[in-house]
């Protein structure tokens, strides 16, 4: 027969700091992993949008007109969720959500394929406004906020994350600000000091913000786990961005 006392003894030393730390999960106790590599890329997408914004507030003296483009408000984004998921690669803190970070995503490649693909909607609110004659700022800032912040996101993506991150529910949320935008400036096109465009136009734009959404989250499903793993941010299963 087992001694009580002697089980009891056991129980206690179970319970005590020695079990207590037994039974607490790995990640609990796991040290935070910084990524200060992935942290200075962030900053460079930060500082890229940020001064595309500057410059197209100096060539057009409108910032109001500059606050209501789609361009201008992706930018804005961007610089938001850049600079934030900078802080938390460099602090080793938790990414931020896919759903924030896809969204951001989302606009920036609107912007592109609209500016690159849909000239017709340089005369929409979705580009920037017309600069100030004379200016030479607003060519570099267009390069800025419609090329080169959306390259710099897209690598982000496919070099510092990892796979499967996004939803099917991401389909449907992405689109909807772009959209409810599209709406606005088709009832209130004055707000903005240009046309809503053509038909085509407006159809073209719709079909892109429900698209590209749906094509970035089957790419993410399908795409290898990126080699870049020592500067990688993302653990499984968080989204782009972070």
């Amino acid at each position: 027969m087992s001694d009580p006392n002697r089980t009891s003894q056991s129980m206690r030393h179970a319970t005590g700091p020695a079990g207590a730390a037994a039974r607490t999960p790995a990640a609990a106790v796991a040290p935070a992993t910084r990524h200060p590599l992935a942290a200075v890329y962030r900053l460079l997408i930060t500082a890229t949008a940020l001064t595309g914004l500057v410059l197209e507030a100096v060539a057009t003296h409108h910032p109001v007109r500059l606050l209501a483009s789609f361009t201008a408000q992706a930018g804005l984004a961007a610089t938001l969720v850049s600079v934030a998921s900078a802080h938390r690669a460099w602090t080793g803190r938790r990414p931020l959500s896919p759903g924030l970070t896809g969204a951001a995503l989302s606009f920036l490649t609107l912007t592109a394929v609209l500016h690159h693909a849909v000239p017709a909607t340089s005369t929409t609110a979705f580009a920037l406004p017309s600069p100030t004659p004379g200016t030479p700022a607003h060519p570099l800032a267009s390069l800025l906020l419609t090329t080169l912040t959306p390259l710099a996101a897209l690598a982000d993506w496919l070099l510092l994350t990892t796979p499967r991150g996004f939803r099917p529910r991401h389909a449907w949320q992405w689109p909807a600000y772009p959209l409810l935008y599209l709406a606005a400036t088709l009832a209130l096109p004055t707000t903005t000091g240009t046309r809503p465009g053509s038909l085509t136009t407006t159809l073209t734009t719709a079909l892109a913000s429900c698209l590209l959404p749906v094509i970035t989250i089957a790419i993410d499903q399908v795409r290898p786990s990126p080699r870049l793993s020592r500067n990688r941010i993302s653990p499984t299963g968080i989204g782009p961005l972070k």
